[in-house]
């Protein structure tokens, strides 16, 4: 693999990823599902808890998804939340010619209806994920959250 080769494949997950956010933050399954393995698994548990307090703000959320088509249609609108992630800095790595991995920096806001425990939540920490070239396009295969800080209003 050229570095040129591995260049476009490290932005191909970039962008891969931003389209991810978007769908989770639009309600769009579709777009999610687009980009998620087939046999994909998403690790939710400690999505919400604070690691400092303890405190697991949404234990609904403390899930495991597997497979593509377990991801919602409407994502987390169903439930009243309106979700912002914005990502930041990504170490991924070229680990074969079909595979690699990535660490995200994140933030994300998630605002509730009202008369619930709290308003808004911002969490902070890190996505760990793989992804694998299926078709020629890059795909989500597995996702962690862990938490580096989580807050409530």
């Amino acid at each position: 693999m050229t570095e040129t080769e591995k260049l476009a494949d490290i932005e191909a997950i970039k962008q891969a990823k931003a389209r991810y956010w978007r769908g989770v933050d639009s309600g769009d399954g579709d777009l999610v599902r687009s980009i998620l393995a087939e046999d994909c698994e998403l690790d939710y548990h400690g999505c919400c808890r604070d690691p400092q307090t303890g405190v697991d703000h949404l234990p609904a959320m403390n899930m495991v998804l597997r497979g593509r088509a377990s991801w919602l249609s409407d994502g987390m609108s169903k439930y009243g939340i309106v979700s912002v992630h914005q990502g930041h800095q990504s170490e991924i790595e070229i680990t074969g010619p079909d595979t690699a991995t990535g660490v995200w920096s994140f933030t994300d806001r998630m605002f509730f209806a009202p008369g619930g425990a709290f308003s808004g939540l911002t969490g902070y920490g890190f996505y760990h994920e793989t992804y694998v070239k299926r078709d020629g396009s890059w795909q989500l295969k597995t996702t962690r959250i862990t938490r580096i800080r989580v807050e409530v209003e």
